[in-house]
């Protein structure tokens, strides 16, 4: 399997706004879904697309499962944007 695009993934409007979410504290599925008007299932499936390119992290606390953002999973990203304005911009 291919890992997403980070780029592809934070298109999605409701994702970024996951992102920023996460950004506050980590949470759940339903804790995250509260904020949103899409369904909790749609929200796990944003979630598998932020997960996919290494984004967010998963943890396991009994049944739930606790999202957080993955920091070093924008190096990527930050890569790419530094081009843009850095010194040799």
């Amino acid at each position: 399997m291919t890992a997403i695009d980070p780029f592809t993934a934070i298109a999605d409007p409701n994702r970024r706004h996951l992102l920023e979410e996460l950004r506050r504290a980590p949470k759940t599925v339903n804790e995250l879904a509260k904020g949103l008007p899409i369904s909790r299932p749609a929200v796990s499936q944003h979630l598998k697309a932020l997960l996919d390119c290494n984004l967010v992290t998963v943890t396991s606390e009994g049944t739930r499962r606790i999202y957080a953002i993955n920091v070093g999973g924008f190096d990527r990203l930050n890569l790419w944007l530094d081009q843009f304005w850095g010194e040799d911009a």
